[in-house]
């Protein structure tokens, strides 16, 4: 028999560890039973994974018995009857056999004779309660009196299964106390449900089954959760290094007057960033310190199904059962955006206010004298504070020189020039008319442009005024986007951009033509140079021209307006990875037609929209205000779809190729 037992572990299920009834193999390469395999797999309705290497499969695989595997089983079974037959066996006098102790029983230890104390045991009496060697068996086999007595293989722990009440055999269990009952308790536990022994382990071992099943569930929801910290730890890492970049960016121009200020907004960036890595390191501890016990209870399980003592695993099993695993749950944690953006808008209107007095100083002489503006009142050191067309000269427009007269211009023109600053100049906060008394005024007489000095309690004031900036009216976006909704296609004319497809960002899967102005899904890979810019997953090409400012409107034409996206995307979307898809990620906006189905995307989340046959789509951007609209054009303009957002950063026009035969076309507009 010792010769089939490496056999016989080979053919032993991981789930049941008995031998293989009905044996099925998985994708994997690994065996179970069909019926402990199904079992495991009830309840769940995605991810099944292999019990044993726990590789995970996306759909429930189609299993099919394992043939050659059940002859194998069989051929051992048939062995094993055969040796069971043909051992030899210890006779009485009346020819009797008697089984002697096996070798399983001698490696874990020899049950002694209750009577000498020395033999090794042949038969243990569950009416006698005790264990008898071959000798003094005799009396149990050939005294009429015995006959009636149970007889079964030697039991060690024979006290144990006992009644420490009653000195009868427990041949029952109670599972609504958790114990172990002789039949003389039956009458205590008369109000409960007591079953056999065998019974109620068979029970419990397909519960604890069931349970270990849920047990591994939760073990790998813990292990994904973990993962997800992770990545959502590296993401806040590269986010806040982008924000303190473009925050860098901004203070390197002033840095002389404002290095304090500089290391404050830092600073802010900084303890944004630890609070959120913080809670983040917290909420990994506790979900280690979740896992560790979920396995400590599946080692548990595990080592409890491989015990043969009923007793000690129905008592420890029923205590187990009563054990509730919670799911695992990770809080929301991110990066406080809307103080990110404050700081930022911060360090943006201070490098503007900065560049605005300095030109102010060139242009102006030494020698002249100080004279109030044309409304007597002194000129304010905050922008907002300049009437809009003064602002509009002062930042737009050269000083007019003694004698010239000023050429008027087209009245389309003179719109797209001041349309900008006039929407700058309502985003900025009007200051009372107490506050803009009491602001000093910059003296042009103060001396040179270099003598910084003189300039610094202006610029104090102004760091002051800008960190307290409150944000801009939500009620005034709102006239503004419905204004921009109601508008004719010729009023939306008047924002035209001329939008160039950008070479360096063409996948190999798009080819560009006439210009640069059309995009195809191409049947051969182009030979594009390597650049750092190129999109690498997605057939996907940028504008060549971002925009940090202004209304911006172009159009484009499909000519196969299926499995095609038009939106926009900051300069500094990913280039590699599902993620770098438009709309997949929190940087980038568009609508998309896919197949039959038009939807938007944006931050990986899709909303379905209504079909429209129009193949001629307006795409109009207000990044001062936060919005971009998109439009189907036909005979009129009708809304497809628009988006509100607090731009950070410039935006690009953006576009999605993947069938073969679509085509998109840059509209020339006059």
């Amino acid at each position: 028999m010792a010769e089939l037992q490496p056999l016989a572990d080979e053919l032993t299920c991981s789930i049941c560890l008995e031998i293989f009834q009905e044996p099925v193999t998985t994708p994997c390469g690994h065996n179970f039973c069909w019926p402990c395999l199904d079992e495991t797999w009830t309840g769940q309705s995605f991810q099944f994974s292999c019990p044993q290497c726990r590789t995970l499969f996306q759909e429930r695989p189609q299993l099919k018995k394992n043939t050659v595997l059940c002859a194998v089983v069989e051929q051992l079974q048939q062995a094993q009857s055969r040796w069971d037959w043909g051992q030899p066996h210890s006779a009485s006098q009346d020819g009797e056999p008697l089984d002697l102790p096996s070798a399983k029983d001698e490696a874990a230890g020899i049950v002694a004779c209750d009577y000498c104390f020395q033999a090794p045991a042949a038969k243990t009496c569950f009416t006698c309660m005790a264990s008898f060697c071959q000798e003094h068996l005799r009396p149990h086999l050939d005294n009429p009196t015995f006959h009636g007595h149970e007889l079964q293989a030697p039991v060690g722990d024979l006290a144990s299964r006992k009644c420490p009440e009653h000195s009868r055999l427990r041949e029952f269990f109670c599972s609504q106390h958790g114990v172990c009952i002789c039949c003389i308790c039956l009458v205590e536990h008369k109000t409960c449900s007591p079953v056999a022994l065998d019974v109620a382990t068979t029970e419990l071992k397909s519960k604890m089954k069931q349970k270990l099943t849920t047990v591994y569930g939760h073990i790998n929801m813990a292990s994904s959760a973990l993962r997800d910290v992770k990545l959502k730890q590296h993401a806040v890492q590269d986010t806040a290094a982008r924000k303190m970049d473009l925050l860098k960016r901004e203070y390197e121009e002033m840095k002389v007057l404002i290095d304090s200020e500089e290391k404050s907004a830092l600073k802010k960036l900084k303890d944004e960033e630890k609070r959120v890595l913080d809670k983040y390191d917290h909420i990994h501890q506790v979900l280690l310190k979740k896992k560790g016990e979920i396995e400590s209870i599946k080692e548990e399980i595990e080592r409890l199904l491989t015990k043969n003592d009923e007793i000690a695993f129905l008592e420890k099993a029923s205590k187990l059962q009563e054990l509730v695993i919670r799911a695992v749950y990770v809080p929301k944690n991110e990066l406080d955006q809307e103080m990110i953006h404050n700081v930022y808008q911060g360090a943006y209107s201070l490098k503007d206010f900065l560049k605005q007095k300095i030109n102010n100083l060139q242009e102006k002489k030494t020698e002249e004298a100080t004279s109030p503006d044309d409304s007597g009142k002194p000129s304010s050191f905050f922008g907002p504070t300049y009437p809009n067309r003064e602002y509009r000269q002062t930042r737009r427009m050269p000083r007019d020189k003694p004698g010239d007269k000023a050429e008027p211009k087209p009245q389309k023109q003179q719109q797209e020039k001041s349309g900008v600053t006039d929407e700058k100049q309502e985003k900025k906060p009007k200051k009372p008319t107490s506050a803009t008394a009491a602001t000093p005024s910059l003296n042009p007489s103060v001396g040179s442009v270099t003598d910084l000095t003189k300039l610094k309690p202006a610029l104090l004031e102004t760091i002051e005024k800008a960190s307290a900036l409150p944000k801009n009216s939500p009620n005034r976006k709102t006239q503004v986007l419905e204004a921009f909704l109601a508008k004719s296609r010729p009023e939306l004319l008047q924002y035209a951009t001329r939008v160039v497809l950008n070479y360096n960002t063409a996948n190999h899967k798009v080819a560009l033509s006439e210009n640069n102005t059309v995009a195809t899904v191409a049947t051969v890979r182009q030979p594009y140079p390597p650049h750092p810019q190129r999109f690498t997953h997605c057939s996907q090409v940028l504008g060549l021209q971002g925009y940090d400012s202004g209304v911006h409107y172009w159009e484009v034409e499909l000519q196969k307006n299926t499995f095609c996206g038009i939106g926009i995307c900051y300069g500094s979307m990913d280039r590699k990875g599902s993620d770098s898809r438009l709309g997949r990620n929190c940087s980038s906006w568009c609508v998309e037609w896919f197949n039959t189905k038009i939807s938007t995307w944006h931050n990986d989340v899709e909303k379905n929209l209504p079909l429209t046959k129009a193949t001629r789509i307006g795409v109009l951007l207000n990044y001062n205000d936060g919005f971009v609209i998109f439009f189907a054009i036909t005979d009129k303009v009708n809304l497809i779809y628009k988006y509100k957002a607090e731009f950070l950063e410039a935006v690009y026009p953006a576009f999605w190729l993947f069938s073969n035969g679509t085509t998109l076309s840059i509209c020339p507009l006059k």
